[in-house]
């Protein structure tokens, strides 16, 4: 396999720990906080979702055969992933992007390192 570092890639997994029970079609509030508006599947990019596809843009590290070492993946580990692909900034949303301000207050920090706690 041949993957250039000099690229961002997107991949496409599969949300394999998803409870069939615990699907939400319906609106809701993100987080389940009363703040932020309810809103429906589609302003949501969590696990439940009724096809259990995850998309997420993450920076490739290394290969190591038919491995990929990846950073920043919005999946646990283990999660089975179905396609790898360059991220091109020209296939991206044209125009404007539009978001609410509730999703950056969502996010804020959403992929700041972790850092282990104090251990007493």
């Amino acid at each position: 396999m041949s993957v250039t570092r000099h690229l961002s890639h997107e991949v496409t997994f599969r949300f394999h720990l998803t409870d069939p029970t615990d699907l939400h079609p319906g609106a809701r509030h993100p987080r389940d906080n009363p703040d932020w508006p309810k809103t429906g599947i589609f302003a949501h990019r969590n696990m439940r979702r009724l096809n259990w596809l995850g998309v997420s843009r993450c920076r490739l590290v290394q290969v190591d055969g038919l491995d990929l070492h990846i950073e920043d993946l919005d999946a646990v580990d283990g999660t089975p992933v179905l396609d790898v692909k360059p991220w091109f900034a020209e296939m991206g949303p044209r125009g404007e992007l539009q978001q609410p301000a509730w999703v950056g207050e969502m996010l804020d920090g959403y992929f700041a390192p972790h850092r282990p706690q104090d251990v007493m």
